[in-house]
């Protein structure tokens, strides 16, 4: 179980995972070798799972982003595993949803043509329903 000053220290590494140990014992009123001390408990308890490099797609080439209902055709998702794997540097997620459609991808094209090539091929193993994200807002 976890307690405020955890929920204060994934708060603050969430929004800065290379702060240091000092500062953010600073942020949540601990010392850094108790900061220190939760974080790697956080760690051994699985609450904390790694640390990442949030990466601005656009400015590396990657400007159109698009979010893919899948319906499925058969019991069959061989091919449409498939047809990911041909453009897995494309695709950012595919979780297996309820609800509307099998599945639901996100992905990231350099082009509309390129995307466009995408759904060519996809539309021969699945139906899908494109949405394009126009832009996002801030929460």
């Amino acid at each position: 179980m976890i307690d405020d000053t955890d929920k204060k220290i994934i708060k603050v590494l969430s929004e800065n995972g290379r702060i240091s140990m000092k500062q953010l014992g600073e942020e949540v009123h601990l010392t850094g070798q108790a900061a220190s001390t939760r974080v790697l408990k956080l760690e051994e308890a699985g609450i904390i799972e790694g640390y990442s490099v949030k990466v601005n797609e656009q400015r590396v080439g990657l400007p159109v982003h698009a979010f893919i209902n899948i319906y499925t055709k058969s019991l069959q998702h061989q091919h449409y595993f498939q047809v990911l794997d041909i453009y897995k540097p494309y695709v950012r997620n595919n979780f297996k949803i309820s609800g509307e459609g099998c599945y639901l991808l996100e992905c990231r094209f350099p082009s509309n043509e390129e995307l466009d090539s995408f759904l060519v091929d996809l539309s021969k193993q699945v139906s899908y329903k494109l949405s394009i994200v126009v832009s996002q807002t801030k929460s």
